[in-house]
């Protein structure tokens, strides 16, 4: 029982780990996405369960989304990248002799011997699997393919998005819609702070600045949210 719980937790953690980037996209997306439609429905109504329904709604409709649209973009890059090697192989086995000589050239670029290079260059001859991993990886470089199936990613998406698509949204549950407005504001801004410093340690960049980016988005939003809100009331 408790290796099959920690068998479990490792393949969680694995997964988590490659799809990273698609929980900082879906927990920003949700929260942005979400933080203007309540501070926009709330700035037209006095009822705090109209806050709700809208979104709730929202949250769940926007999430859904942002999976299908992630499981549908993670499967055509990996189809595409299936596609690219079969037919990389395919044109190396039909003129080896064009590939052969490029290889041979880049060799003696790089600093090895007309014999070394010759020596070389017969040993792809006579293995066209060697030969066609050295073209795909000089003349196509790193082929993009994903490290997890799309559902995977799909699902992380998913998960990311509605956790942080409800943090603007609880706060009108238990509240009076004064209260609610304030510190839906308040813990929004907070997410999306913690949001942007992750965003700056992944991709090592100024935590401070990442921070203001997101933050300054989700406000964009909010606004958007109650000036139409406003206007349509």
């Amino acid at each position: 029982m408790a290796g099959g719980l920690r068998g479990l937790w490792q393949r969680t953690t694995a997964s988590l780990r490659v799809a990273i980037g698609d929980v900082t996209f879906g927990m920003e997306d949700g929260a942005v996405s979400v933080a203007g439609l309540v501070f926009g429905v709330s700035a037209g109504t006095d009822d705090s369960r109209v806050v709700v329904l809208a979104g709730a709604t929202g949250a769940v409709a926007g999430a859904v989304s942002m999976m299908a649209g992630r499981y549908l973009d993670v499967q055509s890059m990996g189809h595409r990248s299936d596609a690219l090697l079969a037919s990389t192989r395919a044109r190396v086995a039909r003129h080896p002799d064009a590939y052969l000589a490029r290889a041979s050239s880049r060799m003696r670029a790089g600093g090895f011997t007309a014999d070394e290079a010759l020596v070389t260059v017969e040993a792809l001859r006579r293995n066209p699997q060697a030969l066609a991993d050295h073209v795909i990886a000089y003349e196509l470089g790193t082929v993009a393919k994903p490290e997890a199936s799309p559902m995977s990613h799909a699902l992380w998406m998913f998960v990311a998005d509605l956790l942080a698509a409800s943090v603007p949204v609880l706060p009108f549950v238990f509240l009076p819609l004064d209260q609610a407005r304030l510190v839906s504001l308040v813990i929004t801004g907070a997410l999306m702070a913690a949001l942007g410093v992750a965003r700056g340690r992944i991709g090592g960049v100024n935590v401070y600045r990442t921070a203001l980016e997101t933050m300054a988005i989700a406000g964009a939003a909010a606004l958007a949210g109650v000036v139409i809100g406003t206007l349509v009331s």
